[in-house]
């Protein structure tokens, strides 16, 4: 038997410009999707090892109204999931989403792919059992970017160009059968007008 996974991807709050935590901003932002997913019958909540995104999820499971336990996992850490070739992409796009990659380091090169792939194994796709599950990973832009490719079927490079503010709201459906669907995307709707798009570069926001 097989039942429907619902995955809430959520990036972390925002963060102090040495990445060591959240602004109080951040903390506000975690605080109330914690209180908008009070009543989601979570069994776990996945989270980065690093201090944004830990602190995100421990603000969000305080809110909820059973205690949830939360998981440190590398899966959900802050790493490239893809490095395109320039054969992949887009002739007219290809030397901007180079330039974009070429920061990566070695060890990422390496481990990024990897990680991702395992990423993709443990939280996605249908689960074992009778009853539908709940989950929520709470990580960073590029791993939600790279699910929502995934459940949309769309070539590996397409992860590049999704972003996804602080604290929003990602939920994507993976029923037995039929594929994956996206319900939500980037959604902000829990936070102030103050409190959103942070995390984005300053374009027009809407």
């Amino acid at each position: 038997m097989t039942a429907t996974r619902y995955l809430h991807l959520v990036r972390h709050g925002e963060a102090t410009p040495d990445e060591s935590g959240l602004t109080e901003n951040g903390r506000r932002q975690a605080t109330l999707l914690g209180r908008r997913l009070v009543d989601v019958p979570f069994t776990a909540v996945h989270h980065g090892p690093l201090p944004r995104a830990e602190e995100t999820a421990r603000l969000i499971g305080d809110q909820l109204k059973d205690v949830v336990p939360l998981h440190r996992s590398e899966l959900a850490g802050d790493y490239v999931p893809h490095l395109p070739t320039r054969e992949e992409l887009p002739p007219e796009y290809a030397d901007f989403f180079l330039r974009f990659v070429e920061g990566a380091g070695e060890a990422e090169r390496q481990h990024g792919p990897a990680l991702a792939r395992r990423a993709q194994e443990r939280f996605t796709g249908p689960v074992d059992g009778e009853e539908d599950r709940h989950e929520l990973v709470v990580t960073h832009n590029f791993l939600v970017a790279w699910l929502v490719r995934d459940a949309m079927y769309a070539p590996e490079w397409r992860w590049l160009g999704l972003n996804h503010a602080n604290a929003a709201l990602t939920v994507i459906r993976y029923p037995p059968d039929r594929p994956a669907s996206v319900l939500l995307a980037n959604d902000m709707r829990h936070l102030p007008a103050d409190l959103r798009w942070t995390g984005l570069p300053p374009v027009p926001h809407l």
